[in-house]
This record gives C-alpha cells, structure tokens and sequence, in this order.
C-alpha cells in the first residue's frame, strides 16, 4: 500500500515538473518541432545568453524560477548535456537548475578578442562567480564533475558564502602545480597521456583538426562500460565547435604541467589554492566504481580537506561522466547534499 502511494507520488511531481518546464518554455519533447529543428539539445530548451564578466555566458535553466538554485558544472570533453537527464529530475523537486556551457564551450563566447583564452582553474572559477551575480543568484547548491567539480570545489573553498553545499565527482580536485610536478606511479602517468600530448605542438594541432575523434575516444577510455550512442555523442561534440575551445583546453593542460603561464591578475586566488583550502560546506563526493581515468576510492585520502559534514559514494557501474552515466545517483546526491 505505502510502495503504491509513493510510486503515485513521484509520477504526479515528475508530471507537475514537466508542466511547469512546458509551460516556461525550458523544455522540449523528443520529437518536438524545436528538437527536430536542432535548435538546442533534446533534453533542454532555448540556450540562453547573458554577459558575466569577461564572458556572453551559454546557459540552460530548467524548472521554477523561484526554486533554490542548483549550478551544474560540466567537464572536458563533453557540455551542457552530461546533465539532459539530471537537470528534470531536480526541477522535479522543485529546484532552480542552471546548467552553462564553461569558457571554450558551445555557445559561450569571450566579449573581447584581446582576452587571453585561459584555461586555468581561478579563471573558470571566477567565471561561475561572475554568472550567479549576472544572474542574482547569492547562494547555490553546486555539483559539477572533472573541470566542473574543481570549479565547484574552489568556490566553495574561497566563497563559501556562495555555496550552500557541494557535490564533487572525484573528491578534492583543486590544483596545486607544485604538487603536479611530482611524478605518479606509471600507471596513473598513462591515464593522463593526453595531458603530455597537448604539452606539444603537435599534440594542439592533432587536437585542433581532430577534435571530435580525439574526444570520442577519451569519452571511451575514461568511461569503458558506457555504451553511449552516436547521436549522444554528437549532441554534445557540437560543443567542442566553439571557436576558442582549442585555445582553452590546450592552456588548461599546459598550464597545470607549468609550461603555460597564468595570468598576474590570478596570482593571489591561485596563492591561496596552492595551500590546499579546506571545505566546510555540506558535501557529498561521488566515484564512479567504472571509471578509466580515476578509479573509485574510499575517499579517505582527502577526507581531511573536508571540515564540515560530506558523505562518500561509489556508483556502481558509473565511469567519469557520472551524470550522465548515473543521472539518478547524481540528482539524488545534490538533494541529499543539499538537506545535509
């Protein structure tokens, strides 16, 4: 009888969801006109645009424009779409989700050409900040995985005042380049050869004129059990389009190895990060039991990174594009994150 009940429940909040989302115009139907028309992903609506700081910010913003908001941060090689399934799933909750496309991806675009195309963690995380005061958004839950989930990570380390709690895919990712020029063991060196690649010239060319058959095989390597197919693909390699996403990705890489510089202006966020600041906002950390590129642990070897209540999560079967791979694991971790 109780099962009956809450099986009744969640399909009536699942319809109010998909009606408030229909009604606002935020979502499309597979097989509706806008989603024949290509006009933006299947899962979402309109890409919206707004100017944030040094950038026109691409974003999607599902469910009601009251709820708390919820920032969903994607990570490299992949968009927006690492959260189509996530994104309902929280607006049925009643969440606020805004889910952008970061620097050198899809529709996000530099205001001006004489920025440096800068791919270094203070800059992407200066960029979320610069969006929540475009979009008056004081606080949020924040939840991102690979370059989203550092993001994430540094402001809730820096502005904590921003973030209400936390939900990181491989735990504390925040950057340290002295510590990142000590050598791992080799088989952790072979998970990031394409970090050794990008060092090179030829490596920026390889990446600049196969983009998207460079990135379908890291989407293969870092999440083998994922049979994803070529539409899913597709979807989101359009992202990798944007005309500066070479220019990004390649100093992201080059600057973590210490072969690219970083900006002055920088220099005092990245001071502080280098110090390895703890987290004191709620937090859950996830890892994919399944992933190529960093295997799930217990998380206790950075636990002490984090000084206010988090939960630790391996997700069965889930490789490192956990949303996507594990959209319910992912939603439920930002609700419980959020009610921690």
């Amino acid at each position: 009888m109780l099962e009956s009940f809450n099986t009744f429940r969640r399909r009536l909040l699942s319809l109010g969801a998909l009606a408030i989302a229909l009604a606002a115009g935020q979502a499309a139907l597979p097989g509706s006109a806008q989603a024949r028309e290509g006009a933006a992903p299947a899962a979402f609506g309109k890409v919206h645009q707004i100017k944030a700081g040094l950038l026109d910010v691409g974003y999607v913003e599902v469910g009601p424009a009251d709820g708390k908001p919820v920032i969903l941060l994607h990570g490299w090689p992949y968009d927006i779409n690492s959260f189509a399934e996530v994104a309902p799933l929280l607006a049925s909750q009643g969440y606020r989700v805004i889910v952008p496309h970061l620097r050198g991806h899809g529709t996000t675009r530099f205001l001006s050409n004489d920025t440096l195309r800068n791919g270094q963690q203070a800059a992407v995380a200066l960029d979320i900040i610069a969006l929540m005061d475009a979009l008056k958004i004081d606080k949020a839950v924040l939840a991102g995985f690979d370059w989203g989930a550092r993001t994430a990570d540094i402001i809730a380390a820096l502005w904590p005042e921003r973030c209400k709690a936390l939900v990181s895919v491989n735990g504390y990712l925040i950057n340290n380049l002295e510590r990142n020029r000590l050598p791992l063991a080799p088989e952790a060196e072979r998970g990031w050869w394409y970090q050794y690649y990008f060092a090179t010239e030829r490596g920026r060319t390889g990446y600049e004129v196969n983009r998207r058959a460079f990135n379908r095989v890291i989407w293969k390597t870092n999440s083998p059990r994922w049979a994803f197919d070529d539409a899913t693909y597709e979807r989101s390699a359009a992202s990798f389009d944007n005309p500066d996403h070479v220019a990004i990705v390649i100093h992201n890489y080059r600057w973590r190895l210490g072969v690219a510089p970083g900006e002055a202006r920088y220099d005092e966020i990245e001071r502080k990060l280098a110090a390895g600041p703890s987290i004191a906002v709620p937090t859950i950390t996830l890892d994919g039991d399944a992933d190529g590129v960093t295997p799930a642990t217990d998380g206790k070897a950075y636990a002490a990174r984090f000084t206010g209540k988090r939960i630790h999560r391996i997700v069965p079967g889930a490789g490192h594009n956990l949303p996507q791979e594990a959209p319910r694991a992912f939603a439920d971790a930002v609700i419980d994150a959020d009610r921690l």
